[in-house]
């Protein structure tokens, strides 16, 4: 059974038919774009506006019990929309794409009026808050599943990495524009950090129902509930473990050591292997293994995933470092650093916006890999670079460092969609989709946890002893010093993080004891950030390198995935710019047998 518009059937170069199909393929880009917009500034506009929104829940995040409430704040979203993206791809290309993104956006909309009307308190109201990210989370995988598939129906292959570039771009720039925007709006109101996306999300609802066509063609086939099932248990499971494996357990600075973290991350192991075996038995999989077998989709997520691995937690790692430690320094009082920390952020998303869409336009003729190849060279230097720059750094210097960065990331971004996305059979870009942006989104988790553990042990190896030393050189009795000092390290990222006063914080009614000359220099805004700066350097100089190793594996990764590369180029000429049929394959047909074994065509470099 196929799905397609009546009013527009498919071109053959993916553009609909009729008299303006040129027209109808920059709704789409346009209509995408918003919603990727939409998507990604909500993933991100609550970083900055957090402090506001635990003030007016009135909940204290950092006090025993209420870390996990701000880590399912920061997370929640991001776990809910790596679990279901497959799964929201693969129903499209069964069930029409344009419907899942369309019932996205609906969905998105509804559950930020929901955010928007929260009127809970204390422990309520943020699992209130979290119950209802997860829901957004959800109309953004059936989002995220979709637009790429979409884009990739409407433009024709020669046109799709500018398409595909600038919707990129749009992702990527959204969730630094969430970081500004939360700022601003948080301080007048929280409520309006949710309810800003509900007027732009019946907008876009309305305009995808009425301008968007169905040009995809796919079959209805059974649902593969369990190895839906297992996926979703599992990943949930080994992404759980990897959030809770930052939080201290016991005398532990983290909780890599909880049996609860281990059972989780061996617990999801085997059952992603179980549906890994489950996936190459059944008659319609959800993860369509045999997509792999395709060299360009499976390099270029194997690039994906090692680049998101690289750069996924640098977002938050540089937030702490201007919030923490660079802003006090400068002049910027506590509770004013999220805000200027977003401001100070932009020249990474500028050098995205321009090196985005031209990387995508140059793909389209050049093919993905020196592109995609280059941009993480690109961003391997930009680690380099960032691991030699002092604690207190000039911000011209940083801001050219982070412009190097957005464009690194922006000239690997596109070609690489791109790439990915033309070596799809076209009822397989929903789930082919899906798959890329599953590895993206369990890559940055997996980032965060690994940028966070780098940096604890940075900090546990000689914060204690510096904090203990320089509190009782202040007066600070030695049994309170002791306390703070004994305090886990991420209580201090977090309290940064916040935008709160660490050292209120942390020594709490301690200051009230203290003559106020002491008091307020523990508590202004040099004691703590210079206190801080050497161990933290340390940690981020071991983060940094971990990111600049994966960058070079995926630059690595990227160039095996081969020479430009279309699928349906053997059926047309015979062999694809730098592919060749693979020895065991039936030969390529023409015609409808074309997709059938395009699978089974491996493109060689």
């Amino acid at each position: 059974m196929t799905h397609a518009s009546k009013n527009a059937p498919a071109a053959a170069n993916g553009t609909p038919g009729g008299s303006h199909p040129d027209r109808y393929k920059w709704i789409a880009l346009s209509n995408t774009t918003l919603g990727m917009l939409m998507a990604t500034i909500n993933s991100s506009i609550i970083l900055i506006a957090l402090p506001d929104i635990f003030r007016g829940i009135k909940l204290t995040p950092l006090a025993p019990g209420n870390t996990s409430y701000l880590l399912w704040m920061l997370m929640g979203f991001m776990v809910c929309t790596a679990v279901l993206l497959v799964s929201f791809g693969r129903i499209g290309d069964m069930y029409g794409r344009v419907k899942m993104y369309t019932l996205g956006f609906a969905v998105f909309s509804l559950f930020s009026v929901l955010l928007s009307i929260t009127w809970l308190d204390g422990a309520s109201g943020a699992m209130w808050l979290i119950l209802m990210r997860v829901g957004q989370g959800i109309g953004g995988a059936m989002v995220f599943a979709n637009a790429a598939p979409i884009l990739t129906d409407a433009f024709p292959a020669g046109q799709r990495g500018l398409a595909l570039g600038i919707n990129s771009v749009a992702a990527i720039a959204g969730s630094f524009i969430g970081l500004v925007l939360g700022g601003v709006l948080a301080p007048v109101e929280w409520h309006l950090v949710f309810l800003v996306s509900v007027p732009v999300g019946i907008f876009g609802t309305v305009w995808a129902r009425f301008k968007l066509r169905e040009l995809g063609t796919g079959r209805v086939t059974k649902i593969d509930w369990w190895g839906n099932l297992t996926f979703a248990v599992g990943l949930v499971a080994l992404l759980v473990g990897i959030t809770y494996g930052i939080i201290p357990y016991g005398h532990s600075t983290m909780g890599w050591t909880n049996p609860k973290v281990l059972a989780a991350l061996i617990g999801g192991a085997v059952l992603l292997a179980v549906f890994i075996v489950i996936e190459r038995r059944v008659a319609h999989p959800m993860f369509n293994m045999s997509l792999f077998r395709i060299r360009a989709f499976a390099f270029g997520n194997l690039a994906t995933l090692l680049a998101a691995v690289g750069r996924g937690g640098l977002m938050f790692i540089l937030i702490i470092w201007l919030q923490g430690i660079w802003l006090p320094q400068h002049g910027f009082s506590f509770a004013s650093t999220p805000l200027w920390a977003g401001i100070y952020m932009l020249p990474l998303t500028a050098g995205f916006l321009v090196a985005g869409p031209l990387s995508g336009v140059l793909s389209d003729r050049y093919g993905a890999r020196p592109f995609a190849s280059g941009g993480m060279v690109l961003a391997a230097v930009s680690f380099g670079l960032l691991e030699a720059l002092p604690a207190d750094f000039s911000y011209v210097l940083f801001g050219l460092l982070l412009f190097l960065m957005g464009c690194a990331m922006g000239i690997f971004s596109s070609p690489n969609l791109a790439g990915v996305m033309n070596s799809l059979p076209p009822d397989q870009r929903g789930a082919g989709a899906g798959m890329l942006t599953t590895f993206q989104n369990s890559a940055m988790v997996l980032s965060i946890g690994v940028f966070f553990t780098l940096i604890i042990l940075g900090l546990s190896s000689s914060l204690p002893h510096s904090l203990f030393t320089g509190l009782v050189a202040q007066g600070v009795p030695p049994a309170a010093a002791h306390k703070v000092a004994a305090l886990p390290p991420v209580a201090s990222l977090f309290a940064s993080f916040l935008g709160y006063n660490p050292m209120h914080q942390l020594l709490g009614p301690t200051l009230a004891h203290l003559p106020a000359g002491k008091a307020s220099y523990l508590t202004g805004r040099s004691f703590f950030p210079r206190l801080i700066s050497s161990p933290f350097h340390a940690g981020l100089v071991e983060a940094f390198t971990f990111a600049l190793v994966a960058c070079l594996v995926a630059a690595a990764a990227s160039w095996l995935r081969g020479g430009k590369y279309h699928h349906g180029d053997e059926a047309r000429s015979g062999a694809a710019e730098g592919a060749v049929t693979a020895p065991s394959s039936p030969a390529v047909l023409v015609g409808q047998n074309a997709r059938a074994t395009a699978a089974k065509v491996a493109p060689e470099g």
